[in-house]
């Protein structure tokens, strides 16, 4: 008997933005679904966040409680831009963006650019983030109206509405941006410059703004602010001030250029998208393959990894060294950790003020005023920092470490050439690091020290790391995007990341501990202890962490297997 299918009445529906947001809804609960440590995270990432915005609405509304409009100015324009470029630098070096909606998965479906940004970017608005930042931009609203009245606290909610697209539109088309040029083998190198040198640049930014607050009076920052009010910076949050003082044309002028603003982030963000989507772009033609059986095998070492045995460890070492060099979500972490580990010791002890102050004697006092204990300290932070990258090593892997798994390689094993494959990167950073600052101390004899301590906190960071990512692993979304993340992975990524770091700097107490008893003597002996000591403490970590991990392959393969 035939069955006869009737086509459904009516045009097919068409598909909007709150498609997008219900998909991520339902994606999220289905993630959250048997998941208890996962909603946990959430929730404490959810609390934190409400606390940090608590704090931040407080500062933003007591001018405007105090009847101070010229420190209302103030807290708007800088107050708003340290906003926007919190959004901007964030995902790029630390939390990463939520990638729920992955676009990548879009590409085969019949969606215009045009409903594809506007879905997704209505999905990016249904964050923790957003909120907790809306909450912190609501103390302008107060502000706006307890100086001018409900007008200009109506403004000022337009103003922090466009100032929150703004944000949202700026991290989506920056992110996607890198994300494209860093997939990109030839421009690599070139993507990897910029972004150091654009995040380098805001530490000494920082020196210099601080000293510049300490040196100048009121009068030349509340022109500095009216001057930051006239970017999209600072445009959107300080438009409700404008119309407090009788000024309602400079506010409607700052709300269209918010609005430009976040049109040309949008477009900017849909050329990006499309590349995406497509995926890896070439990366030129083949080199000449040997056809010598030995060859073969060869190229399978990087160079950096050429000295390795052709031996299980020798092939693993292999293997992560080129993953370290090719994935562009592993490379963003190398990235990092070359940029901070230079201004952060620079910040701490060329002293700040003196430093932005300029003077051919900068250095000198700086040095003058240093001690091998300050420089232990930060030596410590740096190389803490750099190891706290392998805190969710095995969630880089994703589904691929069942290889490893059904393999059978020891734990052991496993630990000591991950480790290995990673310092073969990161310590050739930690020694320039250590070079460099002695020689700007003008203290060339305390490379021992900046050396010594360096490595101590790095080798104590792996060990603490090699439990941490057994123990805590979590999946990492399957996309190109080096900067995404799942939804609620931020809030795990950063606990575990402080967890990390604040048991690796507690493991490395006793260098700086050493470095304040012994003095001068110190000097000679902080290099060869301090190698000792984080060497003794990253095998040791990889002997006592391998056990765990041969007991826990199966569930760690489990929590780094991305859910569909």
């Amino acid at each position: 008997m035939a069955v006869a299918v009737t086509p459904p009445a009516g045009p097919a529906r068409r598909v909007t933005a709150w498609h997008f947001v219900r998909l991520k809804l339902r994606v999220l609960g289905n993630n959250f679904r048997g998941q208890g440590r996962r909603i946990v995270l959430f929730v404490v990432g959810v609390l934190v966040g409400l606390w940090f915005a608590s704090s931040g609405f407080l500062l933003l509304a007591a001018p405007g409680l105090a009847g101070e409009s010229r420190y209302a100015l103030l807290t708007a324009a800088f107050g708003g831009g340290l906003l926007v470029l919190g959004w901007l630098l964030l995902p790029l070096v630390f939390f990463g963006v939520d990638e729920t909606l992955d676009p990548a998965r879009f590409a085969l479906l019949p969606l215009t650019r045009r409903t594809l940004v506007t879905g997704l970017y209505a999905a990016a608005l249904v964050s923790v983030p957003v909120l907790a930042t809306l909450l912190t931009a609501s103390g302008l609203v107060v502000t706006a109206g307890a100086l001018g009245g409900w007008a200009a606290a109506l403004v000022a909610l337009v103003g922090v509405v466009g100032g929150l697209l703004l944000c949202v539109a700026a991290a989506r088309a920056v992110t996607s941006a890198f994300a494209t040029m860093l997939r990109s083998r030839r421009v690599r190198d070139l993507a990897a410059a910029l972004l150091a040198v654009v995040a380098a640049l805001f530490g000494p930014l920082q020196i210099v703004v601080m000293a510049a607050v300490r040196r100048a009076d009121w009068d030349r920052l509340t022109g500095a602010a009216r001057v930051v009010g006239w970017t999209p910076f600072g445009a959107p949050w300080t438009a409700g001030l404008d119309v407090a003082e009788g000024r309602a044309w400079a506010a409607a002028l700052k709300l269209l250029i918010t609005a430009l603003a976040i049109g040309a982030l949008l477009l900017w963000w849909s050329r990006s998208l499309e590349s995406a989507m497509v995926g890896a772009v070439s990366t030129g033609p083949a080199r000449d393959r040997r056809g010598a059986v030995g060859g073969a095998v060869a190229q399978l070492f990087p160079g950096v990894a050429g000295w390795a045995r052709r031996d299980r460890f020798g092939v693993l070492v292999a293997r992560e060294c080129r993953y370290w060099w090719r994935d562009a979500r592993r490379r963003t972490s190398l990235i990092t950790i070359a940029v901070v580990g230079i201004f952060v010791p620079v910040m701490v002890n060329l002293g700040g003020s003196r430093f932005a102050s300029g003077g051919g004697d900068a250095f000198g006092e700086a040095g003058a005023n240093s001690s091998p204990t300050l420089v232990s300290l930060s030596m410590v932070f740096v190389g803490v920092l750099a190891s706290v990258t392998l805190a969710n090593q095995f969630g880089f892997d994703g589904s691929a470490y069942a290889a490893n798994v059904l393999a059978g390689v020891p734990g052991r094993l496993e630990l000591r050439a991950r480790m290995t494959a990673f310092s073969l990167y990161v310590v050739p950073m930690l020694v320039a690091v250590a070079v460099v600052l002695a020689v700007l101390l003008g203290h060339p004899d305390w490379l021992g020290v900046t050396a010594g301590a360096l490595l101590a906190a790095y080798g104590s960071g792996l060990a603490i790391n090699a439990f941490v990512s057994v123990l805590g692993a979590y999946a990492l979304p399957e996309t190109s995007n080096p900067f995404a993340m799942n939804t609620g992975a931020g809030v795990a990524r950063s606990f575990f990341a402080l967890l990390s770091m604040v048991s690796s700097a507690a493991a490395a107490v006793p260098i700086v501990v050493a470095a304040a008893l012994l003095g001068d003597l110190w000097r000679w002996l902080a290099l060869p202890l301090g190698l000792a000591y984080g060497l003794g403490a990253a095998l040791l970590g990889s002997y006592l962490a391998g056990d765990v991990l041969d007991r826990r392959m199966p569930e760690l393969l489990a929590a780094v297997t991305p859910r569909r």
